[in-house]
């Protein structure tokens, strides 16, 4: 047991220990403050979703300004009378070629419908390749190489002659309508209809039927469209004229039969030449659309012509056929979806003959 002074002795060294130890301890420097390394390499896992707070607003809010792509639509458009001018011209002759030159210079002449450096399409009735022209199922190839003759003393730039034909090669249709030689010996060009040129078009509210259609992609680029085709008796729509010369310029023109009247109409929504010229310098009376017997053809030596589609079929109709207007179930619709006008009362028309 320690005395009295022994515990004091003891207490007083305990004490000055302490003393020091916190002296010493004040005089040394902070301990200095840790700081990270940076990786040396990068994470072999990367973070998951939740990991990391998102830096930009969800995609499906983000607003995005996209420059809409206009549809296909037809560069050349009718070229309506002007004052003074006749709304639908008759010419009758011996000559296919007169008679072509004649029926447009009552229009105005071909300097109102072809500019220098336009791009012409010619577009015939060469539906097949089994009967020459003589059997009235294609185009006059008179008529046909006297309207490039004249777009090219216009000055265009080109004139090229096409249709799509359902029966035999586009060649040799061609060939057999007497086309080919004609178009080629005044200038013009013979173009086949590759496949890989139609482009799907949406058609306009006034359609009733069709809402798209594949359509050959240089008929709507074309600065002038001139229709040309042939009269003739057709089993399903009852004639072909102008309107229905239409089915040569699209794809699958066999999907068209189905409400074939409609859909006649429907395309000239969207394709509209800048002339219509109706052959029937011969006319195809019955078994149209091709024909083959020339007990069914009858000479007329006639063309008409006009800006407007429903107006040189209904004229047509009357004049070569016999037939109402609205009996023809096209024409009646090209009239109602004011495609053009089966009535002639107020219609001025001129009528030459050379």
């Amino acid at each position: 047991m320690l005395s009295r002074r022994e515990f004091i002795r003891r207490s007083i060294l305990y004490s000055l220990a302490l003393a020091s130890g916190n002296a010493l301890a004040s005089c040394a420097p902070p301990a200095p403050t840790a700081t990270p390394l940076p990786p040396t390499s990068a994470p072999t896992i990367a973070p998951t979703a939740t990991a990391l707070a998102p830096t930009a607003a969800p995609t499906a809010t983000r607003v995005v300004n996209v420059t809409a792509v206009p549809l296909p639509t037809m560069t050349a458009t009718p070229a309506a009378p002007i004052a003074g001018e006749p709304y639908l011209a008759v010419a009758r002759g011996a000559s296919p070629a007169a008679i072509t030159r004649a029926v447009v210079d009552a229009l105005g002449g071909i300097k109102k419908f072809v500019k220098p450096g336009n791009d012409v399409i010619i577009k015939p009735n060469i539906c097949n390749a089994q009967n020459t022209f003589e059997y009235a199922s294609t185009t006059n190839p008179e008529v046909v190489a006297e309207l490039v003759k004249l777009c090219l003393e216009a000055g265009a730039k080109r004139v090229r002659v096409m249709d799509q034909p359902f029966s035999g090669t586009a060649t040799a249709a061609y060939a057999k309508s007497g086309i080919r030689d004609a178009v080629e010996k005044v200038g013009g060009e013979m173009e086949v209809m590759s496949s890989a040129k139609y482009v799907t078009v949406n058609f306009p509210a006034t359609a009733r039927d069709l809402k798209s259609w594949k359509i050959y992609q240089d008929i709507l680029k074309a600065d002038v469209v001139i229709n040309v085709p042939i009269a003739k008796h057709h089993g399903g729509a009852k004639l072909t004229l102008a309107m229905k010369g239409l089915m040569g310029v699209i794809t699958n023109p066999g999907g068209i039969h189905t409400a074939l009247d409609q859909r006649i109409a429907d395309l000239n929504t969207v394709i509209k030449p800048t002339l219509n010229i109706i052959d029937s310098v011969r006319a195809l009376m019955n078994h149209g659309p091709t024909g083959g017997n020339l007990r069914d053809v009858k000479m007329m030596n006639t063309l008409i012509a006009s800006h407007d589609p429903v107006a040189t079929d209904a004229y047509a109709a009357q004049i070569l056929f016999d037939k109402k207007p609205q009996d023809i179930a096209y024409i009646k619709f090209g009239a109602e979806m004011g495609l053009g006008r089966h009535d002639f009362g107020n219609v001025r028309i001129k009528e030459v003959t050379v």
